[in-house]
């Protein structure tokens, strides 16, 4: 669990966002709203919590709220290996999707993030070789541009093909952005490891 800062401000007064990754199916669960609302009411409380040091995570009124509730905190360190660095990796990702996404409108990445993480959760991961939400779910999402090949005799329209070859190229450029940056990521990690 981490999270980003220092986003700017959106007319809905977000500036930040909370990442939580599943360590099984490496889900990215990217929410800007409170760990209870969105991750307990859809997943329960989580048996044990990985973070890094960071001051809201280490604070007595979090380590007292997690004891009270059973939850094991763990804490991680740089280029552990049990670790992965897996929210490094996601908010490399995030970062990566909401600049290819919200453009030169700064203001309204909030509004991105729920196709960023469905970007990110539907893109297949090098370790499980299957998306985050095949491993969480059970079968594959189905995409908007999943389409049954249209007739050629029958009208269509241009605009409404134009648009389904851009979401599709965008979908496509989104998913070589991630599969870029995450090799580019694993060799800076592989560099500090120890053969």
């Amino acid at each position: 669990m981490d999270f980003i800062l220092g986003l700017p401000r959106t007319a809905r007064r977000h500036d930040s966002i909370m990442v939580v990754i599943n360590r099984f199916s490496k889900d990215g669960t990217l929410h800007i709203i409170l760990y209870f609302r969105e991750i307990v009411r859809l997943h329960g409380l989580a048996k044990s919590l990985v973070s890094n040091h960071d001051v809201r995570f280490t604070s007595h009124f979090w380590r007292t709220l997690w004891s009270l509730l059973g939850t094991k905190l763990k804490f991680s360190t740089a280029y552990h290996p049990q670790i992965d660095d897996q929210t490094e990796v996601v908010n490399r990702s995030l970062g990566n999707l909401l600049q290819s996404l919200v453009g030169e409108s700064l203001t309204t990445w909030d509004l991105i993030i729920p196709r960023a993480e469905f970007a990110y959760n539907s893109s297949t991961n090098r370790t499980t070789s299957m998306s985050p939400f095949e491993i969480a779910h059970g079968l594959a999402p189905c995409k908007p541009l999943d389409l049954i090949p249209l007739d050629p005799h029958v009208k269509v329209s241009e605009d409404g093909v134009t648009f389904a070859q851009h979401v599709s190229q965008l979908h496509q450029d989104i998913h070589d952005r991630i599969q870029s940056q995450n090799a580019l990521y694993k060799q800076v990690v592989d560099m500090h490891r120890r053969p």
